[in-house]
């Protein structure tokens, strides 16, 4: 007994020191049960062997049923711990916590000195709001996606077209004929997963215009006409949002940032007035350079960035003028107009 004992103990031992694994050991120590248990059954009785181990089968017989008996027990424990994990909930998520998957897709984000962990978190917990899912609201839409803003609502009551595509990439041939905001919720769960999609197929109202923008931490509006330009503009001033607006004619865009809350004027500041009939014609009257939408567009998502991390200098004050046919770029200074019916100057 003593002698199946001590190379018992000399198997697990040794075992141990190699590097074995514990099932490895087990089967080792299996395999001396049954070859003890076989010289109980193959030598005859006194034989020194048999003696040496035990001198009896039928001890063998019972301590090998007391040790199915336990594993059998430590099987059905474990499975049944198992479905009981399996059930259980799943702790929820700390608010702001990045998965791995996400940490290594914005590590770009994370590693500049300007935005770093904190900037990321701060996107991941934004909620932006885009006015028209079109020209400029497709390349915003998708950089805003792509960057991990947490939370993106997109209102538009128009549906994708043939004569869109040469401008609105978020858009797909297949998609002609759906509401734009379904067309960009999918392409933008298709490029970024972790983010929320809210689309509102409807046109933005003066009706309810203040109560959407209050669920929203800043606005864009890449709308092309002065009607839902004027109504953005007032919604985002009662409602204390910065309203990030960008604007296109045939090569040229502008964009600028208009929150009189921090000192800047607003959209009625700059343009009092609507122009008269024909002066500022429509990109479908006047035509785009299909890439110009991109360029400004992307810029707006920008401005998003550098607002919700606290990062650079916005274009606050500021209009920032491109033009793509001679590849110019300059800016002009805004003042608040002390007249201004919207904001008073």
């Amino acid at each position: 007994m003593l002698l199946v004992l001590a190379l018992a103990a000399a198997i697990w031992g040794l075992g141990h020191l190699m590097g074995a694994s514990r099932a490895a050991r087990g089967y080792m120590l299996g395999l001396l049960y049954v070859a003890v248990l076989a010289l109980q059954l193959v030598l005859p009785d006194g034989h020194p062997l048999r003696q040496a181990t035990g001198g009896s089968e039928a001890f063998w017989l019972i301590f090998g049923g007391f040790v199915a008996l336990g594993l059998a027990y430590a099987f059905v424990l474990r499975r049944v711990k198992a479905r009981a994990d399996a059930k259980a909930p799943a702790p929820a998520a700390q608010p702001g916590a990045f998965s791995g998957a996400e940490l290594e897709r914005y590590a770009r984000h994370i590693v500049l000195r300007e935005l770093g962990g904190p900037g990321q978190k701060a996107l991941k917990q934004a909620r932006v709001l885009v006015i028209g899912a079109g020209g400029l609201g497709a390349p915003a839409l998708q950089y805003l996606a792509a960057a991990g803003v947490g939370t993106i609502g997109v209102i538009d009551d128009d549906l994708v077209e043939n004569a869109n595509l040469q401008r609105q990439v978020i858009h797909t041939d297949a998609r002609i004929g759906m509401p734009k905001v379904f067309s960009a919720k999918a392409a933008m769960q298709a490029q970024n997963p972790y983010v929320e999609i809210r689309p509102y197929h409807r046109r933005l109202e003066a009706e309810g215009a203040e109560a959407l923008f209050a669920e929203y931490d800043l606005i864009l509006d890449g709308t092309d006409n002065f009607e839902t330009r004027y109504l953005a503009n007032r919604a985002a001033v009662a409602a204390g949002k910065p309203l990030i607006s960008g604007a296109l004619s045939q090569w040229e865009g502008q964009i600028s940032v208009f929150d009189p809350a921090k000192g800047a004027p607003c959209y009625q500041c700059i343009f009092p007035e609507a122009p008269a009939p024909g002066l500022a014609p429509s990109c479908a009257e006047a035509g785009v350079l299909g890439p110009l939408p991109g360029v400004i567009g992307a810029m707006m998502a920008v401005e998003a960035v550098k607002l919700i991390a606290g990062a650079g200098q916005p274009l606050l004050g500021e209009m920032l003028i491109y033009d793509a046919l001679w590849g110019e770029t300059r800016k002009i200074a805004l003042k608040r107009r002390e007249d201004c019916p919207v904001c008073g100057g």
